[in-house]
């Protein structure tokens, strides 16, 4: 009998100063049998980084041709691909040439590193990538958040996010590995 995904709901505000985004959203997060509680919450973390109405969760580890995230067009085109963890290389260029933006949160200090550096000269090449260094501690608190019902406000002003929920409140600037070219 196969494993069924645990379901999570998170009742998310952001309010995104640097991108003028201001919205609330119920979210709905299943949880894969393999996943763990971090990268779930790498996942809620990149969806209120990049929050926008029509950013979506998509099947995730259970489809090898769609991201964590993405956002499309009316006419179906991808606008931006979100990735969370250490994906192959070569994943990140189909993803580069499918989508109008690519964001990757890396996590996970010691792999991502060395990840990072065997990638980094191939994916320099990739003009529309973003590439994002989520440090252990930050990914640990957060991971020690995770909930079945959890309620989130997310502020992100000049880079730093700020991140609340309940009698727990933290701040975070992401490391950016790697900046897309205007």
């Amino acid at each position: 009998m196969a494993l069924k995904a645990t379901i999570f709901k998170a009742l998310v505000n952001v309010a995104d100063t640097d991108r003028n985004v201001y919205l609330e959203e119920t979210l709905t997060l299943a949880r894969h049998p393999s996943e763990t509680d971090e990268r779930l919450m790498m996942r809620l973390l990149a969806w209120g980084l990049n929050a926008a109405p029509d950013l979506e969760f998509t099947k995730g580890l259970c489809a090898d041709d769609e991201p964590d995230l993405w956002r499309k067009e009316l006419h179906g085109d991808i606008a931006h691909w979100i990735e969370v963890g250490l994906p192959d290389e070569r994943r990140l260029k189909r993803a580069c040439n499918r989508s109008a933006a690519v964001t990757l949160y890396t996590y996970g200090s010691r792999a991502a590193q060395i990840w990072w550096q065997q990638n980094q000269p191939l994916l320099a090449k990739q003009q529309n990538l973003n590439v994002y260094f989520v440090d252990d501690d930050f990914a640990q608190e957060l991971s020690s958040r995770a909930e079945r019902n959890m309620s989130w406000q997310m502020t992100v002003s000049d880079g730093v996010l700020w991140l609340s929920s309940g009698d727990f409140s933290t701040s975070w600037q992401p490391t950016c590995w790697q900046k897309a070219q205007a």
